[in-house]
């Protein structure tokens, strides 16, 4: 069972605008950090900063490719914030 604090982790990912951008590019498929950064107008230090935040989040998984990151969207990481979602608002039963 997750604490509050890991399950928080998952909604903060989601409250910040480049975050979700870099969400909406990666909707396309898997991307090397240097083609997510030129639309983004990030530092190569900021656009690292937000993907480790996606990827300690577990919505988005990364592989290194020689001294490229690619990264791309976790099915996993996608399934279990949807679930945890669905445990907090969906009311107990009577």
């Amino acid at each position: 069972m997750r604490t509050h604090q890991e399950s928080a982790r998952i909604f903060k990912t989601l409250c910040d605008p480049k975050r979700l951008a870099i969400l909406e590019q990666l909707r396309s498929g898997e991307k090397c950090a240097c083609v997510l950064q030129e639309p983004m107008d990030l530092t190569q230090s900021g656009l690292s900063y937000h993907m480790k935040v996606l990827c300690d989040s577990g919505l988005v998984v990364s592989r290194q490719e020689g001294k490229w990151t690619h990264y791309r969207l976790s099915n996993t990481g996608r399934d279990e914030a949807v679930k945890l979602l669905l445990a907090l608002t969906t009311p107990d039963a009577e």
